[in-house]
C-alpha cells in the first residue's frame, strides 16, 4: 500500500515549497514561495488551502518574513509583526491560521531572542514544530476514527480533508487512510464540492493514489445517495468550531447534516484541537468568508451565467452542534462544551499516546 503522506508543503530554509492545488489532478506542480507576497497570493487563490495547512504555512510565512528582513539588513521584529497582520487577513474563517500566528508570536515573547539571527531561528524552529505536531495529530485522528468504522464502511465526505488540507496526512481522510491500512476496505463517496470541486479534484486524487475505492457525486446528489444506496457514516472537517460545537466547514456541509438527521446517519467532524475556538460561544460568532462571483459565473474561462446577475458565494456554512454525533480529535472523540480546559486535556491525551 502507498504511504498516504503528501508533500503539501516544506520549509526549504529560504522559502516554502508547496504543491499547487489549483493544478490538480491533471498536473502535479510544485512552487517555491520566496516572498511574503507569494505566500499571501498562494493562500488567497487556494494554491494552498485547508485549515490545518493554513496554520502551518502561516507560521512558516513569519519565518520567511524574518529571513527576508535578515538578508536585507532590515529590522526583523517590525517585519514579522507586519507579516502577521497581512497573513491573518488572508482567510478570516479558518481559525488555525490565527492560532498558529499567535502561537509563534507567543513563543517569541516567551523565549525573548535578541539578535536578528536568534529571532529567525526561533520562528523557524516553532513553525517546524507546528508542522511535525500536525502530522502526529493526523495519525491520532485517523486511529480514533478508524476504531468506530465497520469493515467495508461506506463513507460520505465533503470537500478535501486529506494531506492536501493539512501538513501531509489529513483529518477526515486520515480516518479512511487508517481504515484502509487496517484492512477494513472502506469505500469513500466524495461530494464534488462546488464551486471549485475540491472533492472531485483533490479528494478523489488522494484516494485513488492510495488505492481506496472512491465514487464522486455532485453535491445535490448526496442526500439521494444516502437514501437510495446507503451510507454508514458521514465524515468531514472543520475550519472553526465554536465552544458549543457549532462547526464551520465548506459550503454544502449544512445540507449534508440535514440529510444525516433525516436518515439517522451518524455525522462526525474530524478536526485537530487547533480548529476549535473556545473564545466564541456559537456559530453566530464565526465570520464567513465571501468569495468572488467569478468562481460561480465562470468555468475554465467560459461564462456559465449571464452577466450582471447577483451571486451568493459563501465559502463556508455552519453545521449546528445538534446535527453532529461527535468530534474526532487527536485526543479521541469529544463532546461540547469545548472549553480550553477540555481541549488542553485532549492535547495532553495525544502526548501520552492515548485516546478516549
Amino acid at each position: 500500500m502507498m504511504n498516504p503522506m503528501i508533500p503539501t508543503m516544506k520549509w526549504t530554509g529560504n522559502g516554502i515549497r508547496i504543491i499547487d492545488q489549483t493544478r490538480l489532478p491533471s498536473d502535479e506542480i510544485y512552487l517555491d514561495l520566496v516572498t511574503l507576497e507569494e505566500v499571501c497570493e498562494a493562500i488567497g487563490t487556494l494554491r494552498v488551502r485547508g485549515a490545518p495547512a493554513l496554520g502551518i504555512i502561516g507560521a512558516m510565512g513569519l519565518a520567511l518574513a524574518a529571513r527576508i528582513a535578515l538578508n536585507e539588513g532590515a529590522d526583523v521584529m517590525p517585519a514579522v509583526a507586519a507579516a502577521a497582520e497581512r497573513l491573518r487577513a488572508t482567510r478570516p474563517t479558518a481559525v488555525n491560521l490565527g492560532w498558529a500566528l499567535d502561537r509563534v508570536l507567543d513563543r517569541l515573547k516567551s523565549e525573548g531572542p535578541e539578535s536578528p539571527g536568534e529571532i529567525f531561528a526561533c520562528l523557524e524552529k516553532e513553525s517546524l514544530r507546528i508542522h511535525a505536531e500536525d502530522l502526529e495529530m493526523s495519525r491520532a485522528m485517523g486511529r480514533a476514527g478508524a476504531a468506530i468504522l465497520p469493515s467495508g464502511a461506506r463513507i460520505l465526505t465533503h470537500c478535501n480533508t486529506g494531506g492536501l488540507a493539512t501538513g501531509g496526512l489529513g483529518t477526515a481522510l486520515a480516518v479512511a487512510f487508517e481504515a484502509h491500512l487496517q484492512g477494513k476496505n472502506p469505500h469513500v463517496f466524495a461530494d464534488e464540492t462546488r464551486p471549485l470541486l475540491q472533492g472531485a479534484r483533490l479528494n478523489a486524487w488522494e484516494l485513488k493514489r492510495n488505492g481506496i475505492p472512491v465514487t464522486v457525486q455532485v453535491d445535490g446528489a448526496a442526500p439521494w445517495l444516502i437514501k437510495s444506496r446507503g451510507i454508514d457514516i458521514i465524515l468531514y472537517g472543520a475550519d472553526r468550531i465554536a465552544r458549543n460545537g457549532d462547526t464551520a466547514n465548506k459550503i454544502g456541509s449544512y445540507m449534508l447534516s440535514l440529510a444525516a438527521q433525516a436518515h439517522k446517519v451518524p455525522l462526525y467532524v474530524v478536526a485537530p484541537t487547533s480548529s476549535f475556538d473556545s473564545k466564541i460561544p456559537d456559530g453566530e460568532a464565526i465570520p464567513i468568508e465571501d468569495r468572488g462571483e467569478e468562481e460561480v459565473t465562470l468555468w475554465g474561462g467560459r461564462r456559465t451565467a449571464p452577466e450582471g446577475i447577483d451571486v451568493f458565494n459563501p465559502a463556508f456554512d455552519i453545521t449546528p452542534a445538534t446535527h453532529i454525533t461527535g468530534w474526532i480529535t487527536e485526543g479521541g472523540i469529544l463532546q461540547p462544551p469545548f472549553t480550553e480546559k477540555r481541549l488542553a486535556a485532549a492535547r495532553s491525551s495525544m502526548m501520552r499516546g492515548g485516546t478516549r
